[in-house]
């Protein structure tokens, strides 16, 4: 996830500090086992960094869905796309409430992508004709996945002339 979205996988997070703590341990194991000191203190490093990164991880607070949704509306990319994988998390956690809410900021912002999932998501709980008019927005947005469903022979279009997206 991006930076300041409170999860800390991105560049830097807790991944890589999970990474750092064994390779330390490894790398000090084989610098005393052969002897040699530049192995030692470089694992001394490696523990040092992987420390501090889990503590910087932790610090971070949770993102505010709030604050993001005034910055989505406000044009921030950045904001939609973090509303967009909030609300993918809580479809994933079991919440489509929330992620239906969260999803229906990202549309309002005009996120193309949060309209593909938006339809994903009301086609999973009502049907492909309830999921329609978010395809069919997320087709006119130039989603090539949306514009499929509309093409002769599409799950939205099965016979007939070539629609208008």
């Amino acid at each position: 996830m991006a930076r300041g979205t409170g999860r800390g996988n991105g560049p830097g997070g807790p991944g890589l500090g999970y990474f750092l703590l064994p390779a330390g341990g490894a790398l000090s194991l084989t610098g005393v086992a052969t002897g040699n000191g530049t192995l030692i203190g470089l694992s001394w490093i490696m523990w040092v960094l992987g420390i501090l990164l889990l503590f910087r991880s932790r610090s971070r607070r949770p993102v505010d869905p709030a604050a993001l949704a005034a910055a989505a509306a406000a044009g921030d990319a950045r904001a939609v796309r973090g509303l967009r994988t909030l609300a993918l998390t809580a479809r994933a956690e079991g919440r489509p409430d929330t992620a239906e809410r969260l999803l229906r900021q990202a549309v309002r912002a005009g996120d193309v992508e949060s309209m593909w999932e938006l339809g994903r998501l009301v086609e999973h709980r009502e049907g492909l004709a309830a999921a329609e008019p978010w395809f069919r927005m997320a087709a006119e947005g130039g989603h090539v996945v949306a514009k499929r469903l509309f093409r002769p022979g599409g799950a939205l279009h099965p016979g007939g002339a070539d629609p208008a997206p």
